[in-house]
C-alpha cells in the first residue's frame, strides 16, 4: 500500500470554502489598500493595474499555503485550529509576495508595506476564518 504523498496530506476536500474564503480576503485586502491610494478613475482606466497588484501574493499564496497546511485536516476542524494555521501560512506567503513584488512585479517592499501587509493580511485571513466558524 502506497503512502500518501506529502501534499495529499496537506490538502482536505473539506477546506475548499476556506480556500475560498482566504483568496476573496486576501482581494479585498489588496484592493482596500489600492483603493487608499490610487483613484477609481486610475483604476478604471488601468483595468490591468490590479490584476498586477493581485498577482505576485497570490501566486505566492497558492504556493505557500498548502505546504504549511493552511488547507490541511486541523484546518477545517475548528477555529482554534484553523486561525494560527492560516496566520503561519500568511507570514512565509507574504515575505515571498514582497519578493515578487520588489523584483518581478511592479512594486517595491518598503519596510513599512511590509509590515502593513503581514499584519493586516494576519487580520484579514484569521478575522474571516473565525467569522466563518462562528457563523458555520
Amino acid at each position: 500500500m502506497d503512502a500518501p504523498s506529502f501534499l495529499a496530506t496537506r490538502l482536505d476536500r473539506g477546506a475548499v470554502p476556506l480556500a475560498v474564503g482566504d483568496l476573496i480576503a486576501l482581494i479585498a485586502l489588496l484592493t482596500v489598500g489600492t483603493l487608499n491610494h490610487q483613484t477609481v478613475e486610475f483604476l478604471t482606466a488601468n483595468p490591468l493595474y490590479l490584476p498586477g497588484v493581485y498577482a505576485p501574493f497570490l501566486i505566492a499564496w497558492v504556493a505557500i499555503a498548502p505546504l504549511v497546511g493552511a488547507y490541511s485536516a486541523g484546518a477545517v476542524e475548528t477555529a482554534k485550529s484553523s486561525v494560527p494555521l492560516v496566520v503561519r501560512s500568511w507570514i512565509p506567503a507574504a515575505v515571498v509576495g514582497l519578493a515578487l513584488r520588489a523584483f518581478v512585479f511592479r512594486g517595491g517592499a518598503e519596510l513599512t508595506f511590509a509590515a502593513v501587509m503581514l499584519v493586516l493580511g494576519s487580520l484579514a485571513l484569521g478575522g474571516w476564518r473565525a467569522l466563518y466558524f462562528r457563523l458555520r
